[in-house]
């Protein structure tokens, strides 16, 4: 007979925890480890990462899942090899052979690679894998691509702002591309490996994929999750960097307590602000993050707001508690 699962006593958590995620697991399955491990009442990712690739996955808990949303739109740098001469039906290792062609010097000249290094950056536009989680009538694709049946999918538009392909060989010595692309949201790396194999004339699949960077979040700040397994609960709580490391790009505006409690409360307030579509607001009186607005015309307006308990749970974790009052009192 099983033994009775322990019951996790959840607690809120504030913060963004930058994970190195492991090769095998689903964002979701990542996110649901971590969690556990903190024991946190509510957490998000930023956006998928395959199963089949690694590296820099922000996982927001507390009052960072109110800007979660800034990270799925950020752009994103990968680290990706396709092996030359073979196509699959996932577009990487794990599908079925399609086409094999063997691959000649010819195809694989410094200027045939240079001009398909600048084909493909700039905007393109790219048709999503069958094996993707977009969905059509409620079904993910991959579900229909499982069971054998191809859906029609219409082009989208990506942005791919930087682009290296490097030519190199495997354990075998046979030709494969190195690549290094930075990349608008909604890109498939897998379908961009697959599109330049095909331009280069010998088709191509992902072997390795790895994100190296979101939004200015490198993998060099991640953790691993075996490193956060073997950690104590104080050194996992020591790895979440604060909410307001999702709003490097925004502008900081600083309110005094009265406009502080004002603003949380909702309330629009006026200053000597430059127009700007994304400012993120402190208060001063203990310095905290308050949320997120824009400015026009010398006024501020609230947008996504911490509410007063999540920053008096965030100061108390920093064992700044007393001081929440001057914020708190004024509502």
């Amino acid at each position: 007979m099983n033994a009775p699962r322990t019951r996790v006593q959840r607690r809120p958590v504030h913060g963004v925890l930058l994970l190195d995620k492991p090769l095998g697991f689903s964002s979701n399955q990542a996110l649901q480890k971590v969690k556990w491990l903190l024991r946190a009442e509510k957490a998000g990712h930023t956006g998928t990462l395959d199963p089949l690739a690694t590296g820099v996955l922000p996982l927001c808990f507390g009052a960072a899942t109110k800007f979660s949303q800034l990270q799925l739109d950020a752009a994103k740098t990968y680290e990706a090899i396709a092996s030359l001469g073979r196509t699959t039906t996932t577009g990487d290792a794990e599908g079925e052979v399609l086409h094999e062609c063997a691959v000649t010097a010819e195809m694989l000249t410094p200027a045939r690679l240079a001009a398909v290094q600048q084909q493909f950056t700039g905007p393109i536009l790219q048709v999503p894998p069958m094996y993707s989680a977009l969905k059509k009538d409620g079904k993910a694709l991959y579900e229909y691509a499982r069971a054998g049946v191809e859906v029609e999918r219409a082009a989208r538009a990506v942005a791919i702002h930087a682009l290296a392909l490097t030519l190199a060989s495997d354990t075998q010595g046979q030709p494969v591309l190195k690549i290094v692309v930075t990349c608008s949201k909604g890109t498939y790396i897998r379908t961009l490996g697959e599109d330049i194999g095909a331009a280069l004339g010998c088709g191509a699949h992902l072997t390795f994929l790895r994100r190296t960077d979101t939004g200015g979040l490198g993998v060099a700040r991640c953790v691993t999750l075996a490193d956060l397994e073997a950690m104590n609960e104080a050194q996992r709580l020591a790895c979440l960097l604060p909410p307001e490391a999702l709003l490097a790009e925004h502008l900081p505006v600083t309110l005094g307590p009265e406009d502080a409690g004002r603003f949380l409360s909702g309330l629009r307030r006026r200053g000597p602000w430059p127009d700007c579509t994304a400012v993120a607001v402190f208060g001063q009186e203990p310095a905290a993050l308050l949320g997120v607005g824009h400015t026009v015309a010398g006024e501020l307006i609230p947008e996504r707001l911490l509410s007063p308990i999540e920053i008096q749970q965030i100061l108390e974790s920093r064992t700044l508690a007393a001081p929440a009052a001057s914020i708190l009192e004024t509502l």
